[in-house]
């Protein structure tokens, strides 16, 4: 028979033996996908499949949610609490009570030892909504620590900052149909298709009905850069230096839109006498953008009728991060391209539920964007939950990122993490490994009992995962959607919703505030906590949303969230007015200095070296790790190496090397590409015991997120065979 003829096999899809299909909304990123589970006979969850009727996906799924379903069995889940006196010994299982009891007192007991704020929680941003506003009930209004935060610090925590910097809150002002009417989109440090893959096709479809200009600032070359009409690839860190040379040229040839400017903001002057600087020409040499090009984009940017600008973590993780979204900010306010169709400044937030645990959990303040540092919003939140207002600190206490550094000075003495796995997020893996060891007592609460940070904790808290619950996520846009129950929690673990109820149980104060048994009772609080707040859900309840696919906040109670037909609607988009959320109304432009303090190559460390995400894995693989079809194509650390640097050291295609920093050192496979730059190196960072072992996470001022991608690093030759031992090491790990 001769090559390619013949009767082709075809293909055939297994029958799943599908008996229902639950509506959920996906538990990964923050795109907030509508996503419908298939239970069997058996209530087994056995298949996934996107909604079509929903708008934010319209039936698509990433091959993360089409595999979702297989994380509610995978291996490593937790089965029973489990406790131990010491991380010395062995953990024994335990009923729940017992666990409880053992985490109360010993948060009583350190407490009352050394303060209240000796304790810190640590939270996350996959929890529900109702979750995470259950958790700041009990943190606030229960335990009394200052001392608690969300890793969405490692993530979005500059966003924040910079929103609140700029216009007075939180709180993304566009959403998704802004790609269907912008005429020019820039893209700071994000990659769409690998992070967040159905926002590309989004916005690839836009552009496929109405092309528009793509720009994307990345120093790497990433699949979103191959794609674009301009790539810009900038030296990191120095996005405020880019930003301001735009901003010069923009009002050096009056491209600015001064109406809009001179109604709707305050601080053009500082602004305009600060960019005078950055020309081009000096920017250029920081920057690593050749002066006509700095000239073609803002030209390009300001005479657009519509413009608007996304980012991700290339500009949240610097020490200039805050300052970075402020300068995307300004020069969205200068152009007038905030607060209209295609005209917006969007952060593409990281997890499923980081905006949820803005908007609710009381890390950074009190339930609905309320401030710790307003007596008025304090007395609200006291008068609702029952608590006196003198309870509450009167400003934020540490930040995650501060908490760690006050367990190695002694200030703190005790840490609950709830679904977060600091021993492969946080940077510098060796010294938050000596951290965790001086802890009095680590309470660890997760869905899996194999994470990481497991092996230095007391008390084990097995949680049920994603659609193992109710409740809800907000969505990048701002979209609330609803996450049905698929299936019972797995084995003896429970919903985080019942653990942090039952632990209210072991506090006096906890048995004095009502804690409602039910998610949607849980969102009744809620909503009626937001009436008249930026964030206002009170138009919403759990059925209206599923029906709905989802809403936008703000969505009232009242007829200004009704659509012709009587329907609820939300509002897609912040600003519309023109008022912010500072007491004038008025937005704030800010003068932003490029101060140089980032760690940068040198003649030891000759190389940037660079992290990111995989479009197969999430965070710190701890669910896609299991999941066969997405861990078969990313199953290892490796690292992407430019051929020529290669060529210079004797480093070949598909070897192994050993990467050093100043704080540690990493054996990587490596893949030679000419996506990164000759004196850059790129490393995935969902893996544990490998690039943060080396990433130094400097601060940023502001928001106190790290500069993950900032670090300087050499690269050295190792013994193959000793590598790849270790390599099959770590991959069983």
């Amino acid at each position: 028979m001769l090559f390619g003829r013949g009767k082709k096999n075809p293909i055939k899809m297994v029958d799943k033996k599908v008996e229902k299909w639950i509506y959920t909304t996906c538990g990964y990123c923050s795109t907030g996908c509508s996503i419908e589970v298939g239970v069997n006979a058996e209530k087994k969850a056995v298949a996934s499949r996107g909604v079509g009727d929903a708008d934010v996906n319209r039936g698509k799924l990433c091959i993360k949610g089409i595999t979702e379903h297989d994380i509610f069995e995978a291996s490593g889940r937790g089965v029973e609490p489990l406790i131990r006196d010491s991380m010395h010994d062995d953990y024994r299982p335990v009923d729940w009570d017992a666990a409880l009891d053992k985490a109360g007192s010993e948060i009583q007991r350190i407490q009352e030892k050394y303060g209240r704020d000796s304790f810190a929680i640590v939270s996350t941003g996959q929890m529900l909504t109702e979750e995470f506003y259950t958790l700041g009930k009990l943190t606030r209004g229960v335990i009394g620590t200052n001392n608690y935060d969300g890793n969405t610090t490692l993530c979005m925590a500059s966003a924040v900052s910079g929103y609140k910097r700029s216009f007075g809150s939180d709180g993304p002002p566009g959403c998704y149909d802004d790609f269907e009417t912008t005429e020019c989109l820039m893209a700071f440090g994000s990659n769409l298709p690998e992070q967040h893959p159905i926002i590309y096709w989004r916005m690839r479809e836009a552009r496929e009905k109405r092309h528009f200009p793509l720009i994307v600032i990345d120093p790497r070359v990433t699949m979103l850069a191959q794609f674009a009409d301009m790539h810009l690839p900038i030296t990191p860190g120095t996005d405020v230096v880019l930003l301001n040379a735009l901003m010069h040229v923009i009002l050096k040839e009056g491209l600015e839109d001064r109406d809009y400017i001179n109604q709707h903001t305050n601080g053009i002057e500082a602004v305009e006498a600060c960019v005078k600087d950055y020309d081009p020409v000096s920017a250029a040499k920081i920057c690593g953008i050749d002066e006509d090009t700095i000239r073609t984009v803002a030209r390009l940017y300001a005479k657009a009728g519509t413009a608007m600008s996304i980012w991700t973590m290339g500009i949240n993780q610097s020490t200039h991060g805050s300052d970075g979204v402020v300068g995307i900010n300004n020069l969205n306010l200068m152009t007038g391209n905030i607060g209209k169709e295609g005209g917006t400044s969007l952060s593409i937030t990281g997890q499923c539920n980081a905006m949820g645990t803005r908007e609710w959990s009381s890390c950074s303040g009190l339930p609905g964007y309320r401030a710790l540092e307003n007596p008025d919003h304090r007395e609200e939140v006291g008068k609702f939950w029952g608590v006196d207002p003198e309870f509450f600190p009167k400003k934020r206490g540490l930040t995650e990122t501060d908490i760690f550094p006050a367990i190695e000075t002694g200030q703190i003495k005790g840490l609950w993490l709830v679904a977060t796995n600091p021993m492969t997020s946080m940077p510098n893996t060796a010294r938050i490994r000596k951290t965790l060891e001086k802890l009095e007592c680590l309470i660890v609460q997760d869905s899996y009992v194999d994470v990481e940070t497991t092996q230095y904790a007391h008390v084990f808290l097995p949680a049920g995962v994603w659609a193992e619950k109710e409740g809800v996520f907000t969505n990048t846009e701002r979209r609330v959607n609803m996450v049905r129950k698929v299936t019972e929690p797995y084995k003896n673990s429970k919903s985080d919703l019942w653990i942090i109820s039952q632990m209210a149980k072991r506090f006096e104060q906890g048995k004095k505030v009502h804690f409602p048994e039910t998610s949607s009772e849980v969102f009744d609080e809620m909503r009626a906590l937001s009436k008249g707040r930026l964030v206002d859900i009170s138009g919403m309840d759990h059925d209206k949303l599923e029906a709905a696919r989802g809403l936008q906040w703000p969505c009232r109670d009242d007829e200004t969230s009704n659509d012709a037909d009587g329907n609820k609607v939300g509002d897609p988009r912040l600003y519309m007015d023109g008022k912010f959320q500072f007491p004038d109304g008025k937005a704030k432009l800010i003068p932003l200095p490029y101060i140089e303090n980032n760690e940068v190559p040198d003649e030891e460390y000759p190389f940037w070296l660079n992290s990111g995400r995989l479009v197969e894995h999430f965070h710190t693989r701890t669910k896609t790790g299991k999941v066969a079809n997405c861990n078969k194509f990313s199953p290892t650390a490796f690292m992407e190496m430019n051929p020529d640097a290669a060529a210079e050291l004797g480093v070949e295609h598909m070897t192994y090397v050993r990467v050093v920093s100043k704080r540690g050192d990493a054996v990587v496979l490596v893949q030679l590409t000419q996506r990164v730059p000759h004196n850059m190196v790129f490393i995935p960072f969902h893996f544990h015991d490998c690039v943060n072992r080396l990433t130094l996470g400097l601060l940023d001022p502001h928001s106190r997120q790290p500069a993950f991608k900032q670090n300087a690093c050499r690269i050295e030759a190792v013994d193959q065979e000793e590598a790849a031992k270790l390599n099959v090491e770590l991959r069983n790990y």
